[in-house]
């Protein structure tokens, strides 16, 4: 079959790489996991010895033909078509006792919904997802998982940091460079780990957070106090961050995970 440019479809087809993904799962004979695109079965063929129940997610009516031939004689496998996006899990996996409540997530997921995939999985700062995954093991744009796992201070670090920091440990597990898939896409790629937890010390307001979060990135280059200054006074503001023990000139990736809560729980 022809990859589709409408879905995004790049399929990896390298051995190390579908190894690393694998590894980086952990997996356990009990283990429950849900997979987001199944796409040519690839990494399902991999996954389906090693536990006891994956659920795939394929929106490729064609491919999921292809892949109810591959797999219909593994009674440990249960398909479901449709975007991951709009699919009410529990409600469609009710009526299957084995594959209901997966605790881990695989997936080479489509770059161009990267966004929305990890806020389905994860939730926001203000509404964390209800499902609480144990580990999710993502492939992901390189760029994206640089900012993923970015420390404050350098150039990748910014809001996505922040939000998936606030609800999950995050950890780079490989890269993978764009020959590793057919057809290759234009940029290289990764395999980032992800430990969804309750953070320590969470803000009084996570609104308040997500909202300042969101406007202390509005422009990289302008320091917080101006970016900020829709929300309060730069002067005020610039006391505050004295206050904290923060540079009343920094931006946005200048401040940690704990320097945001702590100025959101003062504001």
């Amino acid at each position: 079959m022809k990859p589709r440019k409408s879905f995004a479809q790049h399929w990896l087809r390298n051995q190390q790489a579908l190894d690393n993904i694998v590894a980086a799962a952990a997996l356990q004979p009990g283990d429950c996991l849900l997979e987001i695109g199944s796409g040519t079965g690839n990494l399902t063929r991999r996954l389906l010895p090693l536990v006891k129940a994956v659920v795939g997610v394929e929106i490729d009516r064609d491919l999921c033909k292809k892949l109810v031939q591959f797999f219909r004689s593994k009674d440990n496998f249960l398909l479901l078509q449709g975007d991951i996006l709009n699919l009410d899990l529990d409600a469609l996996l009710s009526p299957f006792p084995n594959f209901q409540n997966p605790r881990k997530v695989v997936a080479n997921i489509p770059y161009n919904i990267t966004g929305p995939i990890l806020e389905k999985l994860l939730g926001t700062i203000a509404k964390p997802a209800a499902t609480n995954y144990d580990l999710i093991v993502l492939l992901v744009q390189k760029e994206v998982a640089d900012r993923l796992t970015a420390q404050p201070g350098t150039k990748a670090f910014g809001a996505l940091s922040l939000r998936v920091g606030y609800l999950a440990e995050c950890e780079l597990i490989c890269s993978v460079p764009a020959q590793a898939f057919y057809p290759p896409p234009k940029v290289d790629s990764a395999v980032v780990r992800l430990r969804p937890r309750p953070i320590p010390n969470p803000a009084k307001n996570p609104l308040l957070l997500e909202r300042i979060i969101k406007l202390g990135f509005t422009s990289k280059r302008k320091m917080l106090r101006n970016n900020l200054k829709s929300l309060i006074d730069p002067i005020m503001l610039t006391e505050l961050m004295k206050k904290l023990a923060i540079n009343p000139q920094g931006r946005g990736e200048d401040l940690s995970l704990h320097d945001w809560i702590a100025l959101s729980n003062l504001l």
